[in-house]
């Protein structure tokens, strides 16, 4: 084998070291979906996206252990992975959905409801919002 076929098995293999001669197999990316629908937790079909230059939003919410939050809703598409603990969503007509740590969440849009922490850890949830500019991702009932 000349010099050039050496450089290109160690290219399209990678270096293999004495403690790994064993093992010529590749580390390979996974790719889990966690969530893909066209309808919110609650089975309602989600609506058009706003009109305007979009804007993706992207938090990261810590909810302490034991707190409920505000009653509020989304005017745009949103879901979210949390990270840790456990969430209670609870819509203002009572429907309820528990989501706990690892699990996605295709959240309700333009419906009343709130979180709650249930545990005693707190809850963390990573929050991906599909807007618009100019467009609030949270709005609160006093600011209807």
């Amino acid at each position: 084998m000349n010099w050039k076929h050496w450089i290109i098995c160690l290219i399209c293999v990678g270096p293999v070291w004495a403690e790994d001669a064993t093992s010529l197999e590749a580390p390979r990316v996974v790719s889990e979906t966690l969530a893909k629908s066209t309808m919110s937790w609650d089975g309602a079909v989600l609506p058009e996206y706003p009109e305007g230059q979009p804007e993706i939003t992207i938090l990261r919410i810590t909810i302490p252990g034991g707190m409920k939050l505000a009653l509020h809703s989304h005017p745009v598409i949103n879901a979210g992975v949390l990270t840790k603990g456990q969430l209670v969503v609870t819509k203002d007509n009572g429907e309820q959905k528990l989501i706990e740590a690892g699990e996605a969440l295709i959240e309700v849009v333009n419906t009343w409801h709130y979180g709650a922490n249930p545990g005693d850890t707190p809850a963390e949830i990573i929050v991906f919002y599909a807007g618009a500019v100019g467009v609030p991702v949270t709005v609160f009932p006093a600011e209807e």
